[in-house]
């Protein structure tokens, strides 16, 4: 029954489609806290108050889609071509260019071009980019997946990472880039919450959606230590990893 049981968890959550950045299918197999300060509520009064905003890497537009107005002008850049799809169906009734971008200076925008840019979870960030398109006086919000994030998972599948490994995008960094690029850090806030998966099929769609957590991650490869982990939480309940987030606010002096 046991094996069963591993294999139709294993084949659901192979067969869900990962694009976008929802994860509601893990409602009921996956929890995890959210930071104090509520970022898309923090998003959603920025955006009431700027004239041209920029949404980098929006994914599949879902949290700039669901805040209560936008700016006159507003732009989201996205480089995966089934979240472009999506995000343009999302955003663009809403008054929302979507633009594909490849991730990769430079930004497709004139300097001093936007009052605010916002980015949720960006894989990579281009400092000198978003200061340049920045107008005087503007502002970048952001939040960000902070170092050894779900680390608990992670060595679970690749064993003990070294400390240059688990110390990357640490909060102190990105103050230094960020000032480096020539903006004022006005708010750094980070936090460590608690995140639990309830079966294995949680384990394998968040790790075919979060591509960077294990590289090259598939069930085949990684079948006996899925099916291990999955009598572990047969047997234990839960596993709980701990997910690290931080805030940056940051303003282009004028």
């Amino acid at each position: 029954m046991a094996q069963n049981t591993f294999e139709a968890l294993v084949a659901e959550a192979e067969a869900a489609p990962v694009e976008g950045w929802d994860f509601s299918w893990l409602d009921g197999r996956a929890t995890e806290q959210r930071p104090s300060w509520g970022y898309q509520r923090l998003m959603g009064e920025r955006l009431a108050h700027a004239h041209a905003a920029l949404d980098i890497q929006t994914g599949g537009g879902e949290v700039l889609a669901g805040v209560p107005k936008l700016p006159p002008l507003t732009v989201a850049t996205e480089s995966w071509p089934p979240n472009v799809a999506k995000a343009t169906r999302l955003l663009h009734p809403l008054g929302a260019a979507v633009v594909h971008d490849p991730d990769e200076p430079p930004l497709p925008f004139a300097a001093d071009a936007f009052d605010l840019v916002v980015s949720r979870h960006p894989v990579t960030v281009w400092w000198d980019e978003i200061a340049r398109v920045l107008t005087p006086g503007g502002t970048y919000l952001s939040q960000q997946v902070g170092p050894a994030s779900v680390f608990e998972l992670v060595e679970f599948f690749l064993g003990p990472q070294p400390e240059d490994v688990r110390r990357k995008r640490h909060p102190d960094d990105a103050r230094h880039d960020a000032e480096a690029a020539g903006l004022e850090v006005v708010d750094l806030r980070a936090e460590s919450l608690r995140t639990e998966f309830l079966d294995i099929g949680a384990v394998v769609y968040f790790l075919r959606k979060v591509i960077w957590m294990v590289p090259g991650f598939t069930v085949d490869a990684y079948r006996d230590r899925l099916r291990d982990l999955h009598d572990r939480i047969t047997a234990e309940g839960p596993f709980v990893a701990h997910t690290t987030r931080f805030l940056i606010e940051a303003r282009k002096p004028r």
